[in-house]
């Protein structure tokens, strides 16, 4: 293998693996490990993950979110009842524990892209805003892993 060969090599190894986007702090509320997946054309919703953490005395509340490339955002639940999983609208908004953390991950809360505009695509940053009841609004990067991937490794470390 020439030089030039495997430059090109790890250069593609590389660009396999998106780190999630750095710490984000609103308030006493500090946003980090945020990701989104790429979507398949014509897919119409999008999930995005991260982890909250209020470092604050009293809870606060994740009321409302927003972005470019959907026509609305909603914080959602996923719940198993008699073997069917369902997702539903958390409708008064995701409580964040004072002293507390919630994780956003697939399968349980989770941030709800409806009605797409245009696909996501692996390696692009989605750009949500989060509005929450004390704290306010704070805009966050989700870089966009491929589909089906599970969560990027935290910090710059790769999974096992």
């Amino acid at each position: 293998m020439t030089i030039l060969t495997r430059a090109a090599a790890a250069a593609l190894i590389s660009a396999a693996f998106v780190l999630p986007a750095a710490a984000q702090q609103v308030g006493d509320i500090t946003v980090s490990n945020s990701w989104t997946r790429a979507t398949p054309p014509g897919a119409k919703v999008a999930g995005g993950f991260m982890l909250l953490t209020n470092k604050g005395k009293a809870a606060d509340r994740l009321v409302a979110l927003s972005s470019d490339i959907s026509e609305k955002g909603e914080v959602h639940e996923t719940t198993m009842a008699d073997g069917v999983m369902k997702m539903r609208e958390v409708a008064k908004g995701l409580e964040i524990p004072a002293g507390g953390s919630v994780e956003l991950k697939p399968g349980s809360y989770h941030i709800m892209f409806m009605g797409l505009k245009k696909p996501i695509a692996a390696g692009e940053t989605v750009k949500a805003k989060l509005k929450f009841e004390k704290a306010g609004e704070i805009v966050v990067d989700l870089p966009a892993q491929a589909p089906g991937a599970g969560a990027p490794a935290a910090h710059g470390h790769m999974k096992h």
